[in-house]
């Protein structure tokens, strides 16, 4: 029988969705660049619980290959309506013992993006990823307003001693000179937050727009938290999602936005400011069910990359 992918018409591509492959990113000729990281600073309690995650997301677009000129419903269009105009860096080469090390080959490789006037787009490996990804944003004479996506906060001052791990990556944020606004949306049910970490993201200027505010009243709060003509970094979580839809995360939580939640927040922000950069992290294959969750991470990959492709284009 026929796979999927031999009904679509796709070819066998070690990148996602087969997008061109770039060796160089210091070299980069396209307008976003998606880079993978299987970790950064994990706990040594859990270790780098999400390798492999780059790689179970590109293979859940596998199916998808040479089809990016398809239409896709989700866009009303190809997901590069003006031709292809990302590639895929591969993932970086990083070693959980050395978490100094993991982090500035990170921020060097997000800062060749940057550099080249494009958006880099993270894949991860668990949420201390997105802290070097941040950092490499700085000293760009602009000012960054992060839109997190996730059910918990990650506010925590330190966890076990260390400062830079999944827990902490919005604490840090917040330290960044070059970050002046930060909204977080999907928090739900309980978390390794305390009250004084809640209370420190407040007193700091974090807007919350909790799980249950979207599912009582949808997006539009929340998109409109963002400034009009803002830089907009978007760090996605995906154990933001019900876990009906997303079971490869390590914290499972009823209650999480649905596909289209995700999807219509981040459109409405790309229609109201400029995404300068994503990351979708947490991905763990190791609690996917039959691959679903790998399928929905891809086809929201997807979408996300066609939103950023239409910006300003319209």
């Amino acid at each position: 029988m026929a796979n999927l992918g031999e009904m679509f018409g796709a070819g066998a591509s070690e990148t996602f969705m087969g997008l061109p492959a770039c060796e160089d990113l210091a070299q980069l000729d396209a307008g976003i660049a998606l880079i993978g990281a299987d970790c950064a600073t994990p706990y040594e309690s859990v270790g780098a619980y999400c390798a492999g995650g780059p790689a179970a997301i590109r293979a859940g677009g596998a199916a998808y290959a040479a089809n990016l000129l398809h239409m896709n419903f989700d866009l009303g269009g190809p997901v590069f309506p003006g031709g292809i105009d990302a590639v895929d860096a591969g993932n970086l080469t990083l070693d959980p013992a050395d978490a100094e090390a993991n982090r500035r080959k990170i921020a060097r490789a997000v800062g060749h993006v940057l550099d080249r006037g494009a958006v880099p787009v993270l894949l991860g490996g668990d949420d201390s990823v997105p802290i070097p990804m941040l950092e490499a944003f700085g000293g760009r004479n602009r000012d960054f307003t992060i839109l997190q996506i996730d059910a918990h906060i990650d506010w925590r001052d330190e966890v076990g001693g260390e400062r830079q791990g999944l827990s902490s990556t919005m604490r840090r944020a917040s330290e960044m000179r070059h970050v002046s606004r930060i909204v977080q949306v999907g928090q739900r049910g309980i978390g390794s937050a305390r009250m004084a970490d809640v209370a420190a993201a407040r007193q700091w200027g974090v807007e919350f727009v909790p799980a249950r505010e979207i599912a009582r009243e949808g997006i539009l709060r929340a998109a409109s938290l963002i400034p009009e003509g803002a830089e907009v970094i978007v760090c996605l979580d995906l154990d933001a999602l019900d876990p009906s839809v997303m079971p490869a995360v390590i914290g499972r939580t009823a209650g999480g936005l649905g596909y289209w939640d995700t999807v219509e927040l981040i459109s409405a922000v790309a229609g109201r400011a400029r995404i300068a950069g994503f990351d979708m992290v947490e991905f763990m294959p190791a609690r996917d069910i039959d691959g679903q969750g790998a399928l929905v991470a891809a086809q929201l990959l997807a979408a996300v990359l066609g939103i950023i492709a239409r910006q300003g284009k319209a």
